[in-house]
Formats: C-alpha cells, sequence, structure tokens
C-alpha cells in the first residue's frame, strides 16, 4: 500500500479571500486536516465549502496526534497541517510532526501563502535585503536587551503581541535611542496599519492607540557608523561600572582600539544619554 504525504498549508492571516486555489483544492482533497484550533479552520472551511474532517494539533497534543496522524499516513492517508493563520512551522506547531514524517521517509509537501513577515517586509524599503528572523522576542527584559544589541547590523524581524509591544518598545529605547524600527499591525485586514519610524516616536504613536491583533515588526540595521559607536558605547558602560572616570575610560578607550581622544569623548557624551 502507497503511503500518504503531509501537505503543510498556508492560510489567510486575517483577509479569508488570501487563500490559493491550490491550498482550497488540498484542503478538500486530504483525508483529515490537523490544524492549531478547529475553531477558526471551520471558519475558513464554511467559506469555500470544505468538507474534510478536522482535528486538533497543538503544542498540548502533538506528541499523541503526531503518532496517530504518522499511522494514518502509513496506511495512505493524506493530511494537511495548518495554523490558525499563515504558515505553520513560522512561530507556529508543526515541527515534531515533519520530524516525524520526515524520518518515516514520507513526502512533505509545502503549499504556499500567506505570512504575516512576508506581508511586512513586501511593504517597507530597507538598504539590505538580508534579514534576521528571530520568531517571538523573549519575554525578560535583559534577554531582549541582549539580543538587540548583539544584532545592531542585522535587520531584526520578529513577532510580537499587543499586550507586550509597548514593553518592547520602551526597552529597546532604553539600550539604543533613535533606532528605526517597522511596526506591521492588522495585516491584510480592514484597518491594517505599517509604520516606519523611531521607537521613541513609535512608542509616544503606540501609547495613545489602541493595540489588537499579532504584530510584525523589523528594527532596522544600524549603519557601520552608528553600529560602531553602540558598541564602544557598551564598552565606555562597562568601565564607567568600574568606576573609572571619564579621563580613565578615555586613555583605556584609546590605547585599547587607537581610536582618537575627540572622538572617545563624543561616543562618552552618547554614553550619558
Amino acid at each position: 500500500m502507497a503511503q500518504g504525504k503531509l501537505f503543510i498549508v498556508s492560510t489567510p492571516i486575517g483577509n479569508l479571500s488570501d487563500i490559493t486555489f491550490r491550498a482550497v483544492e488540498t484542503l478538500k482533497n486530504v483525508d483529515i486536516i490537523a490544524c492549531e484550533d478547529t475553531r477558526n479552520t471551520k471558519i475558513l472551511c464554511e467559506k469555500y465549502e470544505i468538507l474534510t474532517p478536522l482535528i486538533s494539533y497543538h503544542k498540548f497534543s502533538e506528541v499523541q496526534r503526531t503518532k496517530m496522524l504518522l499511522d494514518r499516513m502509513k496506511t495512505g492517508d493524506n493530511v494537511a497541517l495548518v495554523s490558525d493563520a499563515g504558515t505553520p512551522l513560522i512561530s507556529d506547531p508543526g515541527v515534531k510532526l515533519v520530524e516525524s514524517v520526515r524520518e518515516a521517509g514520507i513526502d512533505v509537501v509545502p503549499v504556499v501563502g500567506a505570512s504575516a513577515i512576508m506581508a511586512l517586509l513586501s511593504s517597507i524599503s530597507r538598504q539590505d535585503e538580508s534579514f534576521k528572523f528571530v520568531g517571538f522576542l523573549p519575554r525578560v527584559q535583559k534577554q531582549i536587551e541582549n539580543l538587540v544589541n548583539s544584532n545592531r547590523r542585522e535587520n531584526l524581524v520578529f513577532y510580537e503581541s499587543p499586550n507586550r509591544l509597548i514593553d518592547t518598545l520602551l526597552t529597546i529605547s532604553s539600550t539604543q535611542k533613535g533606532r528605526k524600527m517597522a511596526i506591521g499591525r492588522e495585516l491584510t485586514k480592514k484597518f491594517e496599519e505599517i509604520k516606519v519610524d523611531t521607537v521613541e516616536n513609535l512608542l509616544e504613536y503606540y501609547n495613545s492607540h489602541v493595540l489588537k491583533g499579532e504584530i510584525a515588526c523589523m528594527l532596522y540595521a544600524l549603519s557601520d557608523a552608528n553600529s560602531e559607536d553602540s558598541e564602544f558605547i557598551e564598552k565606555i558602560k562597562i568601565l564607567k561600572g568600574l568606576k573609572l572616570s571619564d579621563r580613565d575610560i578615555v586613555g583605556v578607550m584609546n590605547a585599547l582600539y587607537c581610536l582618537p581622544k575627540n572622538k572617545i569623548k563624543d561616543i562618552l557624551v552618547k554614553a550619558h544619554q
């Protein structure tokens, strides 16, 4: 008996019309649809008259469900995996299932479509095409600071929740004032909004505007000059923590990095801000 296949199906991130013809056809023809939340997927299925049985597949059920779905594929059934919105495995459940299916020699077929990250990136300009996607940011402030500081030269792309966005902006502003950022919310929906500004201006804006829905963000890479200054600012802060005077710090930085003393004094001013 031929084995079935696992189809990774992208679904709309807000506007139900964004689903592809191929995705609808796939969801109609598979034997079962594994979904993050059956209630959300049911809305999509009703709109496109998809009658395929649904089964929940989320982080709390993936161990049991993976075995069951794998057994079905081994006996010839085709399975579709969907998340609540967007592309599975992109900050959504499914890694364990895909890993197990591949280990069993079963085909994994991507059915491409909507992604909040791609929607944001296609709507903003940037000098460098490269970017680094990190999923959702850590919940601990210090971990966010370390992540931002260690990725100064990267266009840092991530998801954020409306409940945490203000705190995240405050954290970024406290470590890197003036850094440029793009924020997209309600993407593809009626009240879609994409803002590009400094972190401080965005903080002021969102302090007075209601935040809803999942948010996609990109923290712009710093220019080489600004990035270099930021790295030296961090080193100066370490020296300040050792109770060195500004005069001593100028001497140490000059000796270690051969920077002109006037340049070090300018960076010292930024470090005090």
